[in-house]
């Protein structure tokens, strides 16, 4: 990374952009936009703040635990830290100890990031991506019930009950432009379309392909879930979509080389991940933990485990990193 910045700053703003793969500063500037708008739509500021703080602890984190420098500067510890900042105040009221909470959930998301790249990294090749943001956000939240200082405000433990079926309804044409820029927004816990579209205008700054590839998985999970009759208040919010998003770019993109094949298999992740965010809207509701991005997580390892030519995971920008190129994963 000669002749680029790396003050903090910037490594922070790198952090958010890889949230979707990307290693740009821009980009990342354009995710804080999209986060602020979100919390100044909403009035809940906690949101943009908690991201904030997640990112430069986590980041403050690995620098002080003598993390991998390279990974370090290209905002590798920084992304699962922005995730849980941004999760925790969105499910959890604000208080003195939601701030708290905050620091020490997102200092130990640094280190779950760390042992993924030790074991599942490391032993089978497979990309820890926001799987430590998944982990360290089910257990913060599960732990939040127990402590009186905090109050989670998402939906308490309930047993899973059907969804009244009925005749499939396609969505008016706006609608449908709302939840394709939802399905993005809601890989940060967004549901604001315009969020999602200023997160889709970063990525495209980043990378076309990836541009590309975000907006194919949110279509085909848009068209999936309408098509196979999903709740239509869920699918409206784009929860159905931001775990398809992921593995869209995941596996369309950043851990494959570009090809008609590989597209395809995309295609078939993207598809299979939209079942799996259904199985997980059945699984979650009795523990009282919301799903994150697990779906994504889950599909995306299931995909990239059986592949014997991939890209590791140094979340480089896309142009010029094919597989071949690409530098063992540590």
């Amino acid at each position: 990374m000669s002749g680029e910045r790396n003050d903090p700053l910037t490594v922070c703003l790198r952090g958010a952009s890889q949230v979707f793969f990307m290693e740009n500063a821009l980009t990342g500037v354009l995710f804080f936009a999209a986060v602020g708008w979100a919390s100044y739509a909403s009035g809940n500021w906690a949101t943009v703040i908690g991201a904030a703080i997640g990112v430069v602890v986590a980041t403050l984190t690995a620098w002080l635990l003598d993390c991998d420098g390279p990974s370090i500067r290209a905002g590798l510890f920084g992304f699962n830290g922005v995730l849980v900042g941004a999760a925790l105040p969105t499910f959890i009221a604000a208080s003195p100890q939601l701030w708290v909470y905050v620091i020490v959930g997102s200092a130990a998301s640094t280190v779950v990031t760390a042992a993924f790249s030790a074991t599942l990294t490391k032993s089978w090749g497979i990309p820890g991506s926001t799987g430590p943001f998944v982990l360290t956000g089910w257990l913060m939240v599960a732990g939040a019930y127990t402590f009186g200082g905090l109050q989670v405000t998402g939906d308490a433990p309930k047993l899973a009950a059907d969804y009244v079926q009925g005749a499939v309804a396609i969505p008016p044409a706006l609608d449908l432009v709302r939840i394709f820029f939802r399905n993005i927004g809601q890989v940060f816990l967004l549901g604001n379309e315009i969020s999602g579209a200023i997160i889709l205008a970063g990525i495209f700054i980043a990378s076309v392909p990836a541009g590309v590839a975000t907006a194919a998985g949110s279509l085909i999970a848009m068209v999936v879930a309408i098509g196979m009759g999903a709740n239509p208040a869920t699918v409206a919010q784009g929860l159905y979509g931001f775990s398809p998003v992921l593995t869209a770019l995941a596996v369309g993109v950043i851990f494959l080389n570009p090809s008609m094949k590989a597209a395809l298999y995309a295609l078939l992740a993207t598809v299979t991940c939209v079942f799996v965010q259904g199985a997980f809207d059945v699984i979650m509701p009795p523990s009282g933990l919301p799903s994150f991005t697990a779906p994504y997580v889950l599909t995306m390892y299931l995909f990239i485990a059986p592949k014997s030519l991939l890209a590791p995971h140094p979340h480089r920008p896309v142009s010029g990193h094919p597989v071949g190129d690409a530098p063992a994963a540590k």
